[in-house]
């Protein structure tokens, strides 16, 4: 069975607290259980948090301007953006705080400032969101830490795609591949989850995957069945909490929905081959049908066709099997519709 890596993306969703982030992170850990079966299942894999260097955001007009949205942390966006920051140091908590949870922990790194963190911590995997695809002298300063990257290409094509990994190839070639839509919440008809089939194609040397912004699980499953070796997906505490991914995020049963259907298809993927289970040999022997009596036969009947049908269990001659039967002289009498076994047979 090969397990899809799957990273729970907190994001901001914290809203600048750190108290917040570990409580997703409680929630993460919690034991994903099927009660259908009682099985166990593992979870995530991987939380991500998102590091801006609000220096290097955006222009001071956009950063002035004044943001009345309901979901607004302060009167303008630099000040909402401002307060959903945590410091270095904060991110270097709830690092920890991961790791001691058995999680493995990723960085969305908005900008070249941003990898002053690394001073403090190296994360597992550094991500690039669909907007810097294209900001190359970002990737390439991401890429010189060596640390394995995963890129999104929600925003872009084949053309940013062959951009960004001559950049980061230079350096490594641990390097993840998400197809995604930057469009929140994802409307089904735009996802076009057979990219995935085309980046496996194309770009068969780099592990493929799919970060998802659609409400609910079932897209990010879908994409499982389809090969996605990595999921990312939004989590929360609370879907009506305040801030802009929010709504669009999993909470906590969804979180433990999404990880138990996910792991129940990593198990039910199987091989490419067709067999016959060990698991279906009881109900075979039950349910399948075997050469029977359609008559009662005396003993030294001849068989004959017209003596036969099918019936269960299914542990007697098969139909493929009548020419074993048909001429054979019967040792004892069989009354009609029961199995005929070799033991009836001269």
């Amino acid at each position: 069975m090969k397990n899809t890596y799957v990273i729970g993306e907190i994001g901001q969703n914290h809203n600048g607290s750190v108290d917040i982030a570990k409580l997703i992170i409680d929630v993460v850990t919690r034991p994903v259980i099927d009660k259908l079966f009682g099985n166990k299942l593992k979870g995530m894999d991987a939380v991500k948090l998102t590091k801006r260097d609000l220096t290097q955001e955006l222009s001071n007009s956009q950063m002035q301007r004044p943001y009345d949205s309901p979901n607004s942390f302060g009167a303008t966006y630099g000040e909402h953006r401002e307060f959903l920051e945590l410091s270095n140091e904060e991110h270097f908590e709830v690092y920890k705080y991961a790791k001691a949870k058995d999680l493995e922990f990723v960085e969305t790194l908005c900008a070249i400032g941003c990898l002053d963190m690394l001073k403090l911590f190296t994360p597992d995997k550094l991500k690039v969101a669909s907007r810097d695809l294209t900001n190359l002298p970002l990737l390439n300063a991401m890429a010189e830490t060596k640390i394995p990257m995963i890129l999104s290409t929600g925003m872009g094509g084949k053309k940013e795609i062959d951009n960004a990994l001559e950049t980061i190839t230079k350096h490594h070639s641990d390097i993840s591949i998400l197809h995604c839509l930057s469009e929140y919440p994802s409307q089904y008809q735009n996802i076009n989850l057979n990219t995935i089939k085309y980046l496996q194609d194309n770009y068969s040397d780099y592990t493929i995957g799919y970060s998802d912004h659609s409400i609910g699980i079932s897209i990010p499953t879908a994409a499982v069945a389809i090969g996605a070796e990595i999921i990312e997906k939004h989590i929360t505490l609370d879907r009506k909490m305040k801030g802009t991914d929010q709504a669009g995020s999993l909470g906590t049963d969804g979180i433990n929905r999404m990880m138990r259907d996910i792991r129940n298809l990593n198990m039910a993927m199987g091989s490419e081959d067709i067999f016959v289970s060990e698991s279906v040999k009881g109900s075979r022997v039950k349910l399948e049908r075997s050469i029977a009596t359609n008559k009662a036969l005396e003993a030294g009947s001849v068989i004959t066709e017209n003596d036969l049908h099918m019936l269960s269990p299914g542990d007697g001659f098969k139909w493929a099997e009548k020419e074993y039967l048909i001429g054979k002289t019967i040792t004892q009498d069989i009354p009609a519709n029961e199995i005929i076994y070799p033991t009836h047979l001269k």
